[in-house]
């Protein structure tokens, strides 16, 4: 992403992660997309990854395309992602995953 704005993309990432609504979750692929970036989903997770201001960008709500959590999530690990999402009340299957049909936000999905 060298000869790309990287800062203008991370800025467009975090403003469109802070519109996810409690209790609800994105994908990064789906955060991309909403972004302009369809085909831009890891630099999604590398803007979270680097998120500046973990208190007012939700990086929590953003999952993989299957409903996996980040093993990498930059403030704590996946336990303390799914802690933050269950205190929101974001539903989950027994495998651990995020249940996409109860929680996603419906933002750019068709």
């Amino acid at each position: 992403m060298a000869d790309r704005d990287t800062d203008g993309f991370f800025n467009r990432v975090y403003d469109m992660v802070r519109q996810v609504p409690c209790g609800m979750v994105a994908t990064y692929g789906q955060i991309a997309k909403l972004v302009g970036e369809p085909r831009r989903a890891r630099y999604v997770g590398y803007a979270l990854h680097v998120n500046p201001e973990p208190g007012d960008i939700p990086c929590h709500r953003i999952v993989f395309a299957d409903g996996r959590l980040a093993e990498g999530f930059a403030f704590g690990g996946p336990e303390v992602q799914r802690a933050l999402l269950e205190d929101e009340g974001v539903a989950f299957l027994a495998n651990g995953h995020v249940d996409l049909q109860a929680s996603r936000w419906p933002a750019g999905l068709v």
